[in-house]
């Protein structure tokens, strides 16, 4: 499985990329996920009656399948899961390539997305390999967000090896 991790601070871009790239990879048959570290305090949201009870209720793991899709919820220590996570993905889901959004310490390779200068310190982030940000950047691998959208899923087709 293929990991690419995209970081950045809040508004900065990250899901939209994510976004347009599980679209374009998916079309191409490409199996992705995408893991999302929800870094704002509290737990996520999220909308399902019955399943949000039983976990509400103290189960560990609760679920709801139905119509081919899975939405489950589960009490986790995530200092020591996020490498379970990607397990999961890989062995249950059989997902080919993963995007991660978030996690900004973790060492896998990064597209990192930059709000404007006050964001500069996440260039110091191990394993960059590409820039997206809202102005132009002197850098290699840098592409302008709204604009370089194509650019950038076409290099991460490329650097991913995934011209299919």
């Amino acid at each position: 499985m293929l990991i690419m991790q995209v970081v950045g601070y809040q508004n900065s871009g990250k899901t939209t990329i994510i976004e347009k790239c599980v679209k374009e990879f998916a079309f191409l048959g490409i199996k992705v996920g995408v893991l999302k570290h929800h870094g704002h305090g509290g737990t996520p949201d999220v909308y399902q009656k019955d399943s949000v009870r039983h976990f509400q209720a103290g189960a560990k793991v609760s679920a709801v399948a139905g119509e081919g899709a899975l939405l489950l919820h589960a009490r986790i220590d995530e200092s020591k899961s996020i490498m379970k996570f990607i397990e999961l993905y890989q062995h249950f889901f059989e997902i080919e390539v993963l995007f991660i959004e978030g996690y900004k310490k973790l060492s896998y390779p990064k597209i990192v997305c930059l709000r404007d200068e006050n964001d500069l310190d996440l260039l110091e982030l191990p394993n960059i390999q590409a820039i997206a940000s809202r102005k132009p950047m002197k850098k290699k691998r840098s592409f302008i967000l709204g604009q370089d959208d194509d650019l950038l899923i076409n290099w991460l087709k490329n650097y991913l090896h995934l011209n299919r």
